[in-house]
């Protein structure tokens, strides 16, 4: 599966080894490619302390990273801040099958809903991408 990740996500997995991180890790053990693109690193890069620069640079080296142009395709805001609308386009036209952010407060109305394709997940919501445990893929 193609996961696709928010700026917030990557600022998360950078900043600290946390959940977030050891949630990325399961992820990609669990078979799941993921995605970002320019938009979402420039903006994890801009917001994080220059200490965890290098953490974000290791990051990156395991993900997919994306090239996508905001401005195209054209496709509808489906009730997002202008800011936000260039995540979810690029989740889609990567053809990624999910989202994953942690900004509630402006994905929460498409949160577990699907958008031109995308499954839109909270944090907490991706586990449910992990297989149970004692499974094997």
């Amino acid at each position: 599966m193609r996961v696709f990740l928010d700026a917030n996500i990557l600022w998360s997995a950078a900043h600290r080894r946390g959940a977030v991180r050891i949630l990325l890790e399961q992820l990609q053990a669990a078979g799941h490619r993921l995605v970002v693109d320019g938009f979402v690193v420039e903006e994890a890069t801009r917001n994080l302390p220059a200490a965890a620069q290098d953490r974000l640079r290791e990051l990156l080296e395991s993900l997919e990273v994306a090239s996508f142009h905001a401005d195209s395709p054209r496709l509808p805001d489906h009730g997002l801040p202008e800011k936000d609308i260039p995540v979810l386009r690029a989740a889609i036209a990567l053809r990624c099958d999910c989202l994953v952010t942690g900004d509630r407060r402006h994905f929460g109305h498409l949160m577990g809903r699907r958008v031109e394709g995308v499954r839109v997940l909270a944090t907490a919501d991706a586990a449910d991408l992990l297989p149970p445990a004692g499974s094997r893929r």
